[in-house]
């Protein structure tokens, strides 16, 4: 149960530094959209699976990464197509 928590805990907190910096400054030129897509869906089903376990560190560490993944997403997508509108 510890090795689960110490995971959660290691993997999201490992995170949230360079998603707290692109949220601020909202450069996402060296990420891929296809990559976040895939990872914003595949942390949304880690926490769909997290609560249908009523297991709290796959729900929390999921949560949390989600909240946090899912505007970068959102940030690259838009500046994707700021883009193609005009050239950056």
């Amino acid at each position: 149960m510890y090795i689960g928590y110490a995971a959660a805990f290691l993997t999201t907190v490992s995170f949230l530094p360079q998603a707290w910096k692109t949220i601020k400054t909202r450069n996402t030129d060296g990420i891929s959209v296809l990559m976040y897509l895939c990872m914003v869906v595949g942390v949304f089903f880690w926490l769909v699976y997290g609560v249908l376990l009523g297991d709290v560190a796959l729900i929390a560490a999921n949560a949390l990464t989600f909240v946090f993944a899912l505007p970068i997403l959102l940030i690259a997508l838009a500046n994707r197509s700021k883009c193609r509108r005009d050239p950056c």
